[in-house]
């Protein structure tokens, strides 16, 4: 059975409920799912895991949230190689590109992206809860 741990940050809670859905995305394939915060998580917990979900809002001029977030996420980069990670996260204004900078940063890290990342406006609607069970599902595959 693989494991899965899927790792975010939240202001207003959307994130935190993308979280979840990712989570039942991969229970719903009989896989373990361990869902944290980013101030549980350390890289040194990565190699306990078959793959990977990192969530996190777009913040600020389009950027990952600098107080939790993005320290653990820059101490996990180096492991980030060859590692199965898929990435989702909600934003309130521009057009996600702060995403698509991430998504970026990951490749040239090695990450292999099992999922196209999802994203969504404000509170995630129906569909933007179905593609987060979807990449749970994708991770645990």
């Amino acid at each position: 059975m693989s494991r899965v741990a899927v790792v975010y940050w939240s202001g207003t809670g959307n994130t935190a409920m993308m979280a979840e859905k990712v989570v039942r995305g991969v229970r719903s394939c009989g896989a373990e799912a361990v869902l944290y915060t980013a101030s549980q998580f350390d890289s040194g917990m990565m190699d306990e895991y078959d793959a990977i979900a990192f969530g996190c809002p777009s913040m600020g001029a389009e950027q990952l949230e600098e107080s939790e977030f993005e320290p653990m996420f820059s101490r996990c980069e180096p492991k980030l190689k060859g590692r199965k990670i898929a990435l989702f996260g909600s934003y309130g204004w521009g057009d996600g590109e702060w995403m698509k900078m991430w998504e970026d940063t990951c490749i040239s890290d090695g990450a292999l992206l099992a999922y196209h990342s999802v994203i969504c406006n404000e509170a995630p609607d129906d569909g933007a809860k179905a593609e987060c069970e979807a990449l749970g599902k994708a991770l645990a595959g």
